[in-house]
């Protein structure tokens, strides 16, 4: 279909016997065929002429901002969709796509500016509804995020993605049932979308309906059997029941697919951890540390390790401060205080121990963790007493 569209735009431009406008117009149309064809550099090209033959051809700046956006340059889409706008000032799809790519780039605020200006324009647009409540959602506003979604559905009662993202607004803001019924109403709508899935897995969970999570992160798997990140979802259900080889197995396939999943490794050290396999434990979270420097829960749970295991050849004071302390510079957290504090005990710095744990028990009291507080004074009355704190 294409390859005909293209032999025969292809004759036209050869006649000679073409206006401008209309040699701009068959370069224009032969770009879109080149598009569709997915060689997008024939189809800049295209566009490229189409402009030299109309240089406010503002369809042809749209379209080629497309061509780079979709090959990854996301400045020169937007110089191109500015261009459009600057020759139609309420072209609507060139503002969505201008936010999109601002999008892509990080920059959320540009984003929501032109989203806002596509819905000015057109305030039946649900595209740019969708898109600018992903914008805010990934700003943290949740409320906006669920308002623009909201809208959008109302437009488009299909959209799928749109109850998907509102979706995870709710469970953000804690509210997992409201999530569950958008999820759900996503995978009516498009039972074939993977992720849906597997957020609604992640609700489940975070409702304590472990086995109903891993019906979702399972049946996600099954649509997409290399989604690495539902094998880690359902290893941590897993884990949670205490099936810790089940975990370990979900664990390692999210590993076989993505080698660099930093936080695969740190739950599998976790799960081996539970099993008593303390070599495995340091490989797992050692490799954590290595694709993610970032990792606070790796050097936690590494600190944690070499000051209070209890089988003595896994200790080191030493190891374990300097791991404590990258943990508490990435995460400032009354577990991570604690874990400081025994390290320092575990190289014989009782008074810094005593200090560190002083801290962690103010912290503790500050995040509201007082069902862990008697621990906390106890170990406090360890290093008080010169005596390191061991697990059991």
């Amino acid at each position: 279909m294409y390859d005909k569209a293209i032999r025969l735009l292809t004759k036209a431009i050869k006649s000679g016997k073409l206006s401008r406008e209309n040699l701009s117009i068959t370069y224009y149309n032969r770009g879109k065929a080149w598009d569709d064809k997915g060689d997008h550099d024939k189809a800049i090209a295209d566009y490229t002429k189409a402009i030299e033959f109309n240089p406010e051809y503002a369809e042809a700046y749209d379209n080629r901002g497309d061509a780079w956006f979709l090959k990854g340059d996301y400045d020169k889409a937007i110089a191109d969709y500015t261009k459009a706008i600057e020759f139609n000032p309420e072209y609507v799809s060139a503002y969505d796509n201008r936010g999109i790519a601002w999008y892509r780039k990080g920059d959320d605020d540009k984003a929501i500016a032109d989203y806002t200006k596509a819905i000015e324009f057109n305030p039946e647009y649900a595209k740019a509804y969708y898109n600018r409540g992903t914008a805010w959602y990934r700003k943290g506003d949740f409320d906006k995020a669920i308002a623009d979604h909201t809208e959008a559905i109302e437009i488009d009662p299909k959209d799928a993605n749109a109850y998907n993202y509102r979706g995870l607004a709710w469970h953000n803001k804690g509210d997992y049932d409201k999530a569950i019924v958008d999820y759900t109403k996503a995978i009516e709508i498009a039972p074939e979308y993977a992720y849906t899935y597997n957020n609604r897995g992640n609700a489940w969970d975070a409702k304590g309906d472990l086995d109903k999570a891993i019906i979702d992160y399972t049946q996600a798997i099954k649509i997409d059997p290399k989604y690495a990140n539902a094998y880690y979802c359902r290893g941590n259900s897993w884990k949670k029941k205490g099936d810790n080889d089940k975990a370990i197995a979900d664990y390692t396939k999210a590993i076989e697919i993505n080698p660099g999943f930093s936080y695969a490794y740190n739950n599998r050290g976790n799960a081996w951890r539970d099993k008593g396999d303390y070599d495995k434990v340091i490989t797992d979270w050692t490799k954590a540390i290595e694709f993610d420097p970032k990792n606070s829960n790796a050097y936690y749970g590494l600190a944690r390790l070499m000051a209070t295991c209890p089988e003595g050849r896994y200790r080191d004071g030493k190891r374990a401060v300097k791991l404590a302390e990258k943990a508490v510079a990435l995460k400032d957290d009354a577990h991570f205080l604690g874990t400081l504090a025994a390290a320092y005990a575990e190289a014989g710095r009782f008074q810094e121990a005593i200090v560190t744990q002083e801290r962690a028990i103010t912290k503790l009291k500050q995040e509201g963790g007082t069902k862990y507080l008697p621990g906390f004074e106890e170990h406090l009355s360890l290093y008080k007493a010169g005596k390191p704190w061991r697990e059991k």
